[in-house]
Protein backbone atom coordinates (compact mmCIF):
# COMPACT_ATOMS: atom_id res chain seq x y z
CA UNK A 1 0.00 0.00 0.00
CA UNK A 2 2.81 2.38 0.71
CA UNK A 3 4.39 1.86 -2.61
CA UNK A 4 0.84 2.90 -4.55
CA UNK A 5 0.84 5.62 -2.51
CA UNK A 6 4.67 6.05 -3.17
CA UNK A 7 3.96 5.90 -7.18
CA UNK A 8 0.39 8.21 -6.61
CA UNK A 9 3.28 10.71 -5.29
CA UNK A 10 5.63 10.81 -7.63
CA UNK A 11 3.14 10.76 -10.70
CA UNK A 12 1.22 13.45 -9.05
CA UNK A 13 4.47 15.81 -9.21
CA UNK A 14 5.58 14.64 -12.70
CA UNK A 15 2.02 15.54 -13.80
CA UNK A 16 2.15 18.97 -11.93
CA UNK A 17 5.82 19.52 -13.14
CA UNK A 18 4.40 18.70 -16.96
CA UNK A 19 1.64 21.23 -16.42
CA UNK A 20 4.17 23.93 -15.45
CA UNK A 21 6.23 23.67 -18.02
CA UNK A 22 4.00 23.27 -20.25
CA UNK A 23 1.62 26.33 -19.09
CA UNK A 24 4.96 28.72 -18.88
CA UNK A 25 5.72 27.67 -22.72
CA UNK A 26 1.61 28.93 -24.01
CA UNK A 27 2.29 32.28 -21.89
CA UNK A 28 5.54 32.94 -23.23
CA UNK A 29 3.74 32.06 -27.14
CA UNK A 30 1.54 34.19 -26.24
CA UNK A 31 3.39 36.88 -24.83
CA UNK A 32 5.11 36.65 -28.12
CA UNK A 33 2.52 36.94 -30.05
CA UNK A 34 0.97 40.18 -27.80
CA UNK A 35 4.62 41.48 -28.87
CA UNK A 36 4.73 41.19 -32.32
CA UNK A 37 0.54 42.60 -32.53
CA UNK A 38 1.89 45.87 -30.71
CA UNK A 39 5.33 46.38 -33.45
CA UNK A 40 2.53 45.45 -36.32
CA UNK A 41 0.08 47.90 -34.86
CA UNK A 42 2.79 50.41 -33.83
CA UNK A 43 4.28 50.48 -37.63
CA UNK A 44 0.71 50.25 -38.99
CA UNK A 45 -0.30 53.55 -36.37
CA UNK A 46 2.89 55.36 -38.10
CA UNK A 47 1.94 54.47 -41.95
CA UNK A 48 -1.70 55.64 -40.93
CA UNK A 49 -0.15 59.11 -39.64
CA UNK A 50 1.89 59.53 -43.09
CA UNK A 51 -1.37 59.23 -44.87
CA UNK A 52 -3.79 61.20 -43.42
CA UNK A 53 -4.80 64.11 -45.14
CA UNK A 54 -6.74 66.10 -43.01
CA UNK A 55 -3.63 68.59 -42.04
CA UNK A 56 -2.05 68.29 -45.49
CA UNK A 57 -3.26 71.24 -46.81
CA UNK A 58 -2.19 73.82 -43.67
CA UNK A 59 0.47 76.36 -43.91
CA UNK A 60 1.75 74.85 -41.01
CA UNK A 61 2.72 71.61 -42.60
CA UNK A 62 3.65 72.77 -45.72
CA UNK A 63 7.49 73.41 -45.55
CA UNK A 64 7.11 74.91 -49.70
CA UNK A 65 5.07 77.75 -48.43
CA UNK A 66 6.79 78.76 -45.54
CA UNK A 67 9.91 78.73 -47.38
CA UNK A 68 8.42 81.31 -50.23
CA UNK A 69 8.37 83.45 -46.83
CA UNK A 70 11.41 82.55 -45.52
CA UNK A 71 13.32 83.74 -48.99
CA UNK A 72 11.99 86.78 -48.63
CA UNK A 73 13.04 86.97 -44.78
CA UNK A 74 9.86 87.10 -43.55
CA UNK A 75 8.65 84.83 -40.55
CA UNK A 76 5.39 82.97 -42.16
CA UNK A 77 3.64 83.12 -38.40
CA UNK A 78 3.72 87.22 -38.14
CA UNK A 79 2.61 87.07 -42.30
CA UNK A 80 0.02 84.76 -41.16
CA UNK A 81 -1.57 86.40 -38.14
CA UNK A 82 -1.48 89.95 -40.15
CA UNK A 83 -3.08 88.32 -42.77
CA UNK A 84 -5.41 87.05 -40.03
CA UNK A 85 -6.06 90.27 -39.15
CA UNK A 86 -6.85 92.10 -42.34
CA UNK A 87 -9.69 88.75 -42.83
CA UNK A 88 -11.46 90.54 -39.35
CA UNK A 89 -11.24 93.59 -40.47
CA UNK A 90 -13.04 92.82 -43.81
CA UNK A 91 -16.27 91.67 -41.26
CA UNK A 92 -16.35 94.94 -39.88
CA UNK A 93 -17.49 96.54 -43.14
CA UNK A 94 -21.15 97.87 -42.38
CA UNK A 95 -22.51 95.46 -45.59
CA UNK A 96 -20.30 92.10 -44.76
CA UNK A 97 -17.73 91.17 -45.59
CA UNK A 98 -16.63 92.39 -49.35
CA UNK A 99 -14.65 88.96 -50.06
CA UNK A 100 -18.38 87.13 -49.97
CA UNK A 101 -20.51 88.15 -52.77
CA UNK A 102 -23.96 87.90 -51.55
CA UNK A 103 -25.93 91.01 -50.76
CA UNK A 104 -27.65 91.11 -47.31
CA UNK A 105 -30.96 88.60 -46.77
CA UNK A 106 -33.36 89.53 -44.22
CA UNK A 107 -30.92 92.34 -43.32
CA UNK A 108 -28.44 90.11 -42.21
CA UNK A 109 -25.24 90.18 -43.50
CA UNK A 110 -22.59 87.89 -44.09
CA UNK A 111 -19.19 87.54 -42.00
CA UNK A 112 -16.57 85.28 -42.39
CA UNK A 113 -16.28 82.85 -39.06
CA UNK A 114 -13.70 80.49 -39.53
CA UNK A 115 -10.84 80.50 -42.15
CA UNK A 116 -7.43 78.20 -42.59
CA UNK A 117 -4.98 79.60 -44.53
CA UNK A 118 -3.70 76.53 -46.56
CA UNK A 119 -0.51 78.15 -47.98
CA UNK A 120 1.00 81.24 -48.87
CA UNK A 121 -1.29 82.23 -51.59
CA UNK A 122 -4.66 80.33 -51.03
CA UNK A 123 -7.22 80.59 -47.68
CA UNK A 124 -10.54 78.27 -46.86
CA UNK A 125 -13.17 80.18 -45.27
CA UNK A 126 -16.40 79.45 -43.75
CA UNK A 127 -19.33 82.56 -43.75
CA UNK A 128 -22.24 82.89 -42.25
CA UNK A 129 -25.00 85.16 -41.98
CA UNK A 130 -27.03 83.43 -38.93
CA UNK A 131 -29.29 81.48 -41.31
CA UNK A 132 -27.66 80.67 -44.08
CA UNK A 133 -23.69 79.40 -44.79
CA UNK A 134 -21.39 78.73 -47.12
CA UNK A 135 -17.76 78.51 -48.27
CA UNK A 136 -15.21 80.81 -49.98
CA UNK A 137 -11.81 79.88 -51.58
CA UNK A 138 -9.85 83.13 -51.73
CA UNK A 139 -6.34 83.92 -53.21
CA UNK A 140 -4.19 86.45 -51.44
CA UNK A 141 -1.07 88.67 -51.78
CA UNK A 142 0.69 89.53 -48.46
CA UNK A 143 1.64 93.42 -48.61
CA UNK A 144 3.94 94.04 -45.80
CA UNK A 145 3.06 98.10 -45.69
CA UNK A 146 -0.33 98.13 -46.56
CA UNK A 147 -3.70 95.61 -46.11
CA UNK A 148 -3.49 92.22 -47.62
CA UNK A 149 -4.91 92.15 -50.78
CA UNK A 150 -7.85 89.48 -51.10
CA UNK A 151 -9.62 88.25 -54.43
CA UNK A 152 -12.60 85.85 -53.85
CA UNK A 153 -11.93 82.95 -56.47
CA UNK A 154 -15.18 80.78 -55.68
CA UNK A 155 -17.74 80.63 -53.42
CA UNK A 156 -20.78 78.19 -52.51
CA UNK A 157 -23.93 78.89 -50.69
CA UNK A 158 -25.81 76.03 -49.02
CA UNK A 159 -29.25 75.81 -49.17
CA UNK A 160 -31.47 76.05 -45.96
CA UNK A 161 -32.69 73.09 -44.48
CA UNK A 162 -36.02 72.67 -44.08
CA UNK A 163 -38.20 72.08 -40.78
CA UNK A 164 -40.47 69.69 -40.51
Amino acid sequence: MKNTFLYLFIFSVLVNIFQYVNSNKILDAKENEVTLVRAVLASTEKKMDSIQYGDYFDIQKDEDAQEYYYSQKLDYQKVMSKVNEDLEEMNANENGNSLIPYEPIGGKIFIVNKAKILNHRWIIAEFSNGELWGQILVKYFHNADKPTDFETVETILYERQRQE
